[in-house]
């Protein structure tokens, strides 16, 4: 991967993931639009609402791309937590999307399909997405984006096994040498006392012949 050399894991990792982000999005975009339009112009329902069905129809697209693609590899053991978390932040970015287009439509009166479209799919998905995003790294999906971090934190430490001898055993070697130093010093010190002590009495006992002679 020559593209990303000397760029940060972590860095790399978060440009993929918002790719990945970013294309669902961009799918679910579609969608989006797609289905608000339709709404409208064929089945002739109110603006709000089908900018609400618009909205619920990208979320359940957006779900599976990013629960089979971007975020693949997360556990999901904990399905239920993960959809109910999912629900939860992608209603707040559905209201923070129609309750753009509500203020644009019936507040600042602008009602034609181009601003309708501006308000809901412009402004409204934009400030939407940037909110989903952060939530869905953060709460949702963040099992995935913790450990993606911390691999990439900690794949350039190395292991003390194999850096080279363990401050255990070198403590082990250390212990061994200062025994061995301290056994041969004991040793030749009991043999000098042992030695010293034995020729004690012969030098006295000669000391006494002396004593009688004279």
């Amino acid at each position: 991967m020559s593209e990303w050399r000397g760029v940060p894991p972590r860095v790399e990792r978060i440009v993929r993931e918002l790719a990945k982000f970013g294309t669902v999005g961009a799918f679910g975009f579609l969608v989006n639009v797609a289905v608000f339009n339709l709404c409208i112009h064929t089945f002739h329902l109110a603006t709000v609402r089908s900018g609400v069905i618009a909205t619920v129809v990208a979320i359940g697209t957006n779900y599976a791309g990013n629960r089979y693609w971007t975020y693949r590899d997360t556990d999901k053991s904990r399905v239920q937590r993960e959809v109910s978390l999912f629900l939860l932040f992608s209603g707040i970015g559905l209201v923070i999307e129609n309750g753009v287009l509500a203020i644009s439509h019936y507040g600042l009166d602008y009602t034609t399909p181009l601003a309708d479209n501006i308000a809901k799919n412009v402004i409204g998905l934009g400030i939407g997405t940037v909110f989903r995003f952060w939530s869905y790294r953060t709460w949702v999906f963040h099992s995935a984006a913790a450990e993606g971090e911390g691999e990439a934190e900690g794949g350039g430490e190395q292991k003390p096994a194999e850096a080279g001898e363990s401050p255990a055993s070198a403590a082990g070697s250390g212990a061994g040498a200062g025994g061995g130093t301290g056994t041969g010093g004991g040793s030749g010190t009991g043999a000098g006392s042992t030695a010293g002590a034995v020729g004690l009495p012969a030098q006295e006992k000669s000391k006494d012949r002396r004593v009688l002679l004279k």
